[in-house]
């Protein structure tokens, strides 16, 4: 589980780590940034809606990459599922295969239809692709694609057929296939494909030169006999002329090819450098509006705050889904809880309770526990210090017959009373507040609908 994204439940891609512990692929987060106004992670809102925090808040500057998980996956052991494939490696090497595979299938790129293995797809260009038969306009032949788009292929083709009369271009199996007319390279299949590729300029330019040689030594031999030149020499004398025009021809197209090729790498430049501007500025105005969503949440709940807050030292605290909390109590997950802060006065003491459903220190796991908290408040410089006046607690029973009352006033050499240092006080109240059997038995109605309703009094 903890190699897949929180939204899209597959394999993590560029994992980035929420402020909440979550994990998401780089381009999901980005997704759900863009496309919500008030993005909160969703594994956060399935583990415990109740519990959500700034820290749930989805923004992408304030995930982090992963990179220890990052590493991990990429050394998961994986193999191709592709029918007939038998490919097997790390991650990091999986999309380079898939790339490759030559039992995945492919769309045909000449249009027909047609989806075919990869290692099949030479075959089907030659043989079954209605979409690959073009006519020259020069010499009114059919030819396939793979020909007419690849001059070094219709050349070649001539050639062999030359070979089968004379037996002086013969293909050298360790380096290019035109060494025999002047290529010096030599190095592995790969490389020599990859060669082969990147040099047909000068291929045609070597292939041009040695047809020359070839002309001018049936020249010399036909002088040297006399004037009497054979018909068998004459034949190849004009294929050798009808190459050369081939060459020449499919030269210059080269040349204008490599031309357009440069022209469209400029413009792929120029087009990718205002592509990057535009994803920087989109970036950036993401980033204005992920800060804004922030302020704009934080209004929320200082608003939110401000209409629960009581200002007369009177609070009434009402908790729901009692059943799951308790639970959750039990076992760990979620040991206490918090109430909305209030106040005493106006600007009075900033305090609030806090209760453990399966109870603290003595009364853990027989009673409720309930206590009172002393906050950090705004005025506190104005109040005297220790806190000294008297808390009254009280679980009502919502059928109006026998609440639960329990009262203390403040020991005034106890730290929870004194003026705080930090956000809140150590806790201090009731750690056997109620018996579990009761606040369960039936014969109360202390809970209710899954809810309870606890009220506390500062005189």
């Amino acid at each position: 589980q903890k190699y897949l994204c929180s939204n899209c439940n597959n394999i993590l891609k560029k994992a980035l780590q929420t402020l909440c512990g979550h994990r998401y692929c780089s381009a999901c987060l980005s997704w759900i940034v863009r496309n919500n106004k008030n993005p909160i992670c969703q594994k956060c809102k399935e583990e415990d809606p109740s519990t959500l925090s700034e820290g749930s808040l989805l923004a992408e500057e304030r995930a982090f990459g992963d990179a220890a998980i990052n590493k991990e996956i990429s050394e998961l052991k994986v193999h191709c599922v592709t029918l007939g494939c038998g490919w097997s490696g790390i991650m990091k090497n999986f999309e380079e295969h898939q790339s490759l595979c030559e039992y995945a299938l492919i769309p045909c790129h000449t249009g027909c239809g047609h989806m075919v293995m990869r290692k099949k797809l030479a075959d089907h260009l030659e043989n079954g692709c209605v979409n690959n038969v073009t006519m020259c306009q020069k010499c009114k032949r059919s030819l396939s694609s793979s020909e007419y788009q690849n001059p070094l292929k219709l050349v070649f083709n001539y050639f062999l057929v030359f070979q089968q009369n004379h037996s002086t271009f013969s293909i050298n199996k360790d380096g290019c296939r035109f060494s025999e007319v002047g290529c010096s390279f030599r190095g592995s299949k790969e490389k020599i494909k990859e060669h082969e590729k990147t040099a047909v300029g000068a291929h045609m330019l070597l292939l041009l030169q040695h047809i020359k040689q070839l002309k001018a030594s049936l020249c010399t031999a036909s002088k040297a006999a006399n004037g009497f030149v054979p018909q068998s020499e004459l034949n190849l004398e004009n294929k050798l002329h009808v190459f050369e025009n081939i060459v020449a021809v499919l030269n210059k197209e080269v040349e204008t090819s490599n031309l357009e090729i440069t022209a469209f790498r400029r413009q792929s430049e120029l087009d990718q450098n205002l592509i990057r501007g535009l994803e920087l500025k989109i970036a950036e105005l993401h980033r204005c509006l992920t800060q804004k969503d922030a302020g704009l949440s934080s209004l929320h709940k200082s608003l939110l705050f401000s209409e629960q807050a009581s200002y007369d030292g009177v609070f009434l605290w009402k908790i729901t889904d009692i059943g799951r909390k308790l639970q959750d109590s039990v076992t760990g997950r979620t040991v206490s809880l918090y109430s909305p802060a209030f106040y005493t006065a106006k600007y009075g003491y900033k305090v609030c309770l806090r209760i453990y459903l399966n109870g603290d220190g003595t009364g853990k796991g027989t009673h409720v526990s309930l206590f009172f908290v002393v906050m950090k408040g705004d005025y506190d410089a104005l109040l005297p210090w220790p806190f000294r006046h008297k808390v009254t607690f009280m679980l009502l029973d919502q059928n109006n017959r026998e609440h639960i009352i329990d009262a203390f006033r403040p020991d005034l050499t106890s730290a929870s009373f004194q003026r705080p240092v930090n956000d809140m006080n150590v806790a201090s109240g009731c750690p056997m507040f109620l018996p579990l059997t009761k606040l369960q038995s039936p014969k109360y109605a202390y809970v209710k609908e899954d809810t309870l309703f606890l009220k506390c009094i500062i005189e």
